[in-house]
């Protein structure tokens, strides 16, 4: 059945009850292989890196969730944009957003760069730097919105009409809003990735990654990538995130309430220098984002004015964490000059905004007083 409303699709969509039990909640399938009734006969499943049941429901959840034609879960998010860039081959080039995970750029240059792939980093909020910067060698236009951690927006339709001008393919890391408040393949993307880590699991217990495809060869590239490399998901760590998914819409919607309520307070308190959330009006893509987003989300950056500032602001929390990672339920915060962008140059650090006075902050569900509370205190701090 074709399911319209968004939280029905998260708790029903690849989730129906069990054919032979009837159980609600698709079965853990803890096995390696499979008995087969002959020799090139078997009930569809042969070995567990090939295919397995609880991975087959997780992905198509997340295809169903966001629009897509396939979708093709791996170990982590860095496995999945590793297996992105199997696409494209020695020679081959890609645009890529200036402003994303340090660990996405870590990985383009310390690693595929090896293999004869190039990347050129733009503004990719300028449709037309991102245009400029397509060559004949360009397959893969990547990017981010809102960028990691500065929060930049970009237009994804304009982006998407300029890449596909071009013969050129767009995907985006639509892991900071998820499929409830950002639909990217409806604004004109080709294939969408997630760290199904974050606010797909939502309960900082498991790590993952997906791609979401919308042509047949994708998911003839990804399932053959899966096979080939063996980086997939495990069955329980699928079940933690199809069970992560059956409550997405009520926590994406307790994050955006939060969040809003928190950067309203961070752009008030005179110890916040500047704060980078793009539900706030004076957000140079605020616009855009009422535009192409559902709402704003829970994730948001900002300034404390040094290392100092900030040390003693995360020495004094009590209720929010100090920690890799977002999306959880709990309320995290990082210091992305020290921990998610560590791997970049202080001069690439000092030329995106990377301060070593910024904070990022992913809102949690707590009740909003305590989060507030805990920040207003932990800011008194700093001297």
């Amino acid at each position: 059945m074709d399911y319209q409303g968004f939280s029905t699709k998260a708790i029903h969509a690849g989730q129906e009850p069990d054919e032979l039990t009837g159980a609600v909640n698709v079965p853990v399938y803890l096995t390696s292989t499979y008995q087969q009734q002959e020799i090139g006969k078997n009930k569809g499943w042969e070995y567990a890196r090939l295919d397995n049941p609880t991975r087959s429901a997780l992905e198509e959840s997340l295809a169903k969730l966001e629009g897509g034609t396939s979708g093709h879960v791996f170990g982590s998010g860095m496995a999945a944009i590793a297996a992105l860039c199997t696409m494209m081959k020695a020679g081959d080039h890609v645009v890529c957003s200036e402003n994303i995970y340090g660990g996405t750029a870590r990985l383009f240059d310390k690693i595929f760069v090896h293999y004869g792939l190039t990347f050129t980093y733009v503004d990719a909020g300028d449709p037309a730097k991102v245009e400029a910067a397509i060559t004949p060698a360009t397959r893969l236009v990547h990017i981010e919105s809102p960028t990691n951690p500065m929060m930049s927006i970009v237009d994804i339709a304009a982006v998407a009409e300029v890449a596909h001008r071009h013969g050129v393919e767009l995907s985006i890391d639509n892991t900071f809003l998820s499929p409830y408040l950002q639909r990217p393949i409806e604004l004109g993307a080709d294939i969408v990735m997630h760290s199904t880590t974050k606010f797909l699991n939502g309960h900082s217990d498991g790590l993952g990654g997906v791609l979401i495809g919308t042509k047949p060869e994708h998911k003839e590239r990804f399932e053959f990538v899966q096979k080939c490399t063996g980086g997939i998901l495990a069955p329980f760590d699928c079940y933690l995130v199809l069970r992560g998914i059956k409550t997405l819409a009520l926590r994406m919607r307790q994050h955006d309430t939060n969040g809003r309520v928190v950067a309203e307070f961070l752009s008030k308190h005179p110890k916040v220098k500047q704060v980078f959330y793009p539900g706030l009006p004076s957000h140079a893509g605020h616009a855009i984002a009422v535009r192409q987003q559902k709402g704003f989300g829970s994730m948001m950056s900002f300034e404390l004015g040094s290392k100092e500032a900030a040390n003693a602001f995360v020495r004094s929390l009590k209720l929010c964490y100090l920690a890799e990672s977002l999306g959880g339920v709990e309320t995290l915060v990082s210091h992305s000059a020290s921990m998610t962008h560590a791997a970049m140059t202080q001069e690439q650090r000092d030329a995106l905004g990377i301060t070593d006075g910024l904070i990022r902050l992913s809102v949690g569900c707590e009740d909003v007083e305590d989060i507030l509370a805990d920040l207003e205190q932990a800011l008194a701090g700093i001297e």
